[in-house]
């Protein structure tokens, strides 16, 4: 059996895989708060008669962990994380994690991402101001003043580092574990008038691009090699005067 046509296959598999997720990547550069994908590849062993052969899986996508850089924004509802915390807002579904700050006041009142879902605090509440109040400011661990009145606190959430991320839109994950609040604001909190940028870096996803490019071209240069051996393999075998 010739286990290099199955490898080279196997291998394929993965690299598509690959390429679908840094094409993620880099149309999310301009993303605030996203995370960049990874794949996590394993090697699955199978043997062929008495050799072992190394194939691999096409690989699990993981959410990486790596923050974006902060910019200055100059919008009051603005809020960029510092540190590994995350921002919740009320999903469809459930709680949504995230580290786009961009916020806004709906006409009620309500405190909302900047895609219209509700911005909760540590114990799960909504967060209501006057859109007529005036200025307002959000200190460090996420207290909102209005008119020198202290209306809610932005919750901040710790999601733990061995939680299984699942993508929710651009820049949302839910996590696998539960999310803890912090209440320590020494390390972790809020920086008013700012914004997180993508995880992604353009030119380090470019490069991975043309590198999976180009062992994708490699694979597929190893499968004609090897459909032209069994081919040759075929006629010579099939002719009795050889």
């Amino acid at each position: 059996m010739q286990s290099a046509l199955y490898v080279g296959l196997s291998a394929q598999v993965a690299l598509e895989k690959r390429l679908q997720t840094i094409a993620n990547n880099v149309a999310n550069v301009n993303t605030s708060g996203f995370r960049t994908d990874v794949v996590k590849f394993e090697t699955v062993l199978s043997k062929a008669g008495a050799n072992p052969v190394a194939f691999s899986s096409p690989g699990d996508n993981i959410i990486s962990r790596e923050p974006g850089n902060i910019t200055e924004s100059g919008n009051p509802l603005d809020v960029a994380v510092v540190g590994q915390g995350f921002i919740a807002f009320a999903g469809p579904n459930g709680t949504v994690y995230t580290r786009d700050g961009r916020l806004q006041i709906a006409a009620n009142g309500d405190l909302q991402t900047v895609s219209g879902f509700p911005v909760i605090d540590s114990g799960g509440a909504q967060i209501t101001l006057d859109p007529n109040g005036g200025p307002v400011s959000i200190s460090r661990s996420g207290a909102i003043t209005q008119d020198n009145n202290e209306i809610g606190t932005i919750g901040l959430f710790n999601i733990p580092a061995d939680a299984n991320l699942d993508r929710y839109g651009n820049s949302g994950v839910t996590p696998d574990r539960p999310a803890t609040a912090i209440a320590d604001f020494t390390r972790d909190g809020f920086k008013q008038g700012y914004v997180e940028g993508s995880s992604a870096n353009p030119m380090m996803e470019l490069t991975k691009l043309m590198s999976a490019s180009r062992a994708f071209d490699g694979t597929n240069s190893l499968i004609e090699g090897t459909e032209s051996e069994l081919n040759n393999a075929i006629r010579t075998l099939g002719d009795p005067s050889k």
